[in-house]
């Protein structure tokens, strides 16, 4: 290990160098950027901040998040994020600033990911410049540079984490290198349920594979490994999985039609918002989602697919190899496999009408919680990475001087390539004073206003969440994948506050504060207002009555 430490830091602090140079200028603004300007982004920040803030003081009723008042496990309605919060909780408890917290952790996401990427093809390849160029083509793909509103989505480390893992047991099963395998996959899961799903398929197809290509059928040490990776992924997930199982139970479910709205077409796969790429958008027209991996990783990964189907099945007697671990001397069995996950998940990502999703979502239980398939294009992109850097590796394999040249020039390309800098962060602007008094005052549940009550606009709501992480009360409002029913039933009568109707149902959750966003409201609708909080002012104690937010304490019922 103490020998390796030179190469893992120098990896480190490479990785920290491309991530901060990709996302400029995330780094230089840590405190102020983010993508709070979407619905999304806004409660990206926000899970972060609950998970931090919550894993310190009150881990047990972490799952209880402050929307949807009084709801429980509300966490649950969407991703978890705990992953992301752990690592944020330094930050939060140090600064006391979620911006910084989150941006900190984004910036993990992408270190992490790159440096995983570079020791999976660093051990398939044995080639430190190849391995380089994967882990820039995969950490910093298109369709990842296109989710920073989502911290879950930034989350990919485990992918081929879970693969490095993977294949280190496959060479030499142990026990120990299985329980390394089943922690790899629990902090995928942890980190974003999408792609634990798809790193325990992937691990899944492995396992399967290279029994049927080593003849490990009959191996009791394998199978007894394989297990052993399992229990221990599922012991650490399960827990955390049974807020979302208890959802599915009372009736949450994604529909086929969901599924199909979120499936990639043609256009997908060509389309990106690096510099180089974006000459195409206009030749598109639409498209649904962004999963093209840049010119370079497509030509290398398919050149590694076609020296794969075309090589013999043997590696000529007497080929030296750079490295000692044995996947490097069956690097024709390792890229046939990386073409079959690339393959597979390529179908997949075309949804249910292509028909493998399908399959899945009929048959594997946990897909019913999922509505994006086309996120199994990430696979695509990192199986072009690695069948990339396989490719390098045996083109540069019998000439000393492309060995010298030629992967470092592709990683520096595709470094140029997929550069889509500077990134669209707007700057944060300060908190109402509002939301400070309000953190002053007892404990008490608070509604927002105006109460967005069309399912359209039920996404309006997440500023509100955004705004909650300088006070921390409860919220009635709220912003998920899933919506509670009552919360639809109640929208209607609460958008009309003050009113004997709406007073009524904000007794029945004993709310205490009112914030009213008076820029929110359009002329008409701020009138009529201000005419009702005058007739019910005897209910209302002001407690901020300046500038744009107008904050209240409820202090009786009209009858």
């Amino acid at each position: 290990m103490l020998r390796r430490l030179p190469e893992i830091l120098a990896v480190l602090l490479l990785a920290f160098i491309l991530t901060a140079s990709l996302t400029y200028p995330l780094i230089w603004k840590i405190n102020r950027v983010g993508r709070y300007d979407t619905a999304d982004g806004q409660f990206s920040i926000w899970n972060v901040a609950w998970v931090a803030r919550t894993l310190v003081t009150d881990p047990r009723h972490v799952f209880d998040a402050n929307i949807f008042y009084p709801h429980r496990r509300t966490l649950a309605f969407s991703e978890a994020n705990l992953g992301a919060g752990a690592l944020a909780v330094p930050v939060y408890w140090a600064t006391g600033d979620p911006i910084a917290a989150h941006n900190v952790v984004v910036l993990i996401a992408f270190i992490l990911s790159a440096t995983s990427t570079y020791y999976l093809a660093r051990y398939l390849t044995g080639r430190r410049s190849a391995a380089a160029f994967a882990a820039i083509a995969f950490a910093f793909c298109p369709h990842v540079m296109t989710k920073m509103p989502h911290i879950q989505l930034l989350m990919t480390f485990g992918l081929p984490l879970s693969m490095v893992a993977c294949h280190r047991f496959v060479d030499r099963p142990s026990m120990a290198r299985a329980v390394t395998l089943g922690i790899a996959l629990a902090a995928q899961a942890v980190s974003c349920a999408y792609y634990g799903v798809f790193a325990g398929l992937t691990v899944g197809l492995a396992v399967l594979y290279f029994a049927g290509t080593r003849g490990l059928w009959r191996s009791g040490r394998y199978w007894a490994g394989v297990a052993v990776a399992a229990a221990i992924s599922i012991l650490i997930v399960l827990p955390l999985f049974m807020p979302y199982w208890e959802l599915k139970l009372g009736g949450f479910v994604r529909s086929m039609n969901e599924n199909r709205m979120y499936s990639a077409d043609w256009r997908a796969y060509l389309a990106s918002a690096a510099w180089s790429h974006r000459w195409m958008l206009a030749k598109l027209a639409h498209w649904r989602e962004v999963l093209f991996p840049g010119f370079l990783p497509t030509m290398l990964g398919l050149s590694g697919v076609a020296l794969a189907l075309s090589a013999p099945k043997a590696s000529p007697v007497g080929e030296s190899v750079p490295s000692l671990n044995p996947t490097a001397t069956r690097w024709r069995e390792t890229a046939v496999f990386y073409t079959l996950l690339g393959g597979l998940s390529f179908w997949a990502s075309f949804g249910p009408d292509a028909g493998l999703y399908k399959l899945f979502f009929n048959t594997m239980p946990v897909f019913s919680l999922f509505r994006a398939p086309s996120r199994t294009g990430l696979m695509v992109t990192l199986t072009l990475a690695v069948l990339g850097a396989i490719a390098l590796d045996r083109f540069t394999r019998r000439s000393w001087s492309l060995r010298q040249w030629l992967p470092g020039v592709a990683a520096a390309l595709v470094t140029i390539e997929l550069a889509a800098i500077p990134l669209n962060l707007p700057e944060l602007r300060p908190p109402s004073p509002a939301y400070k008094v309000l953190s002053l005052q007892p404990y008490g549940p608070v509604a927002e206003f105006p109460f967005y009550p069309d399912r359209r606009y039920f996404h309006l709501h997440a500023v509100y969440m955004f705004s909650s992480m300088y006070h921390w009360m409860p919220l009635l409002n709220g912003y998920s994948d899933y919506i509670p029913f009552d919360f639809r039933q109640i929208a209607w009568p609460v958008s009309s506050f003050p009113s004997t109707e709406s007073f009524a149902i904000l007794k029945k959750h004993r709310v205490r504060y009112v914030v009213f966003h008076l820029n929110l409201f359009d002329h008409r609708r701020r009138e009529r207002l201000l005419t009702r909080i005058e007739e019910y002012r005897e209910y209302l104690r002001p407690l901020v009555t300046e500038d744009v937010l107008w904050l209240y304490e409820i202090v009786a019922w009209p009858r």
